[in-house]
């Protein structure tokens, strides 16, 4: 049984331009909800910088449930440890 075979590597350049994954939902966007900030990531072409940062007081909050509206994000993705996401879901639900 041979596992090192010898394959021809992609240059950096090929890899860098083909994608690793299929994009299913274009008008989706991430949160990692922390306890004092929450970091939203949005899809390149939709906004100069694609990920931010928010607090997580409520005026910073609506903030975020505005870019996500402005940067046309129909489907959000959150990720929490703990109960963080609780606020900023029920903002993001009313827009």
């Amino acid at each position: 049984m041979k596992h090192n075979s010898k394959q021809p590597r992609a240059s950096k350049k090929q890899r860098a331009s083909t994608p690793l994954f299929e994009r299913i939902q274009p008008d989706a966007a991430g949160i990692d909800c922390g306890q004092n900030s929450h970091f939203v990531a949005v899809p390149p072409e939709r906004d100069p910088q694609p990920v931010r940062e928010f607090r997580t007081f409520t005026g910073d909050l609506q903030r975020l449930a505005d870019c996500l509206v402005a940067c046309g994000i129909k489907t959000v993705a959150m990720e929490s440890t703990g109960v963080y996401f609780a606020l900023s879901s029920a903002l993001i639900g009313r827009v």
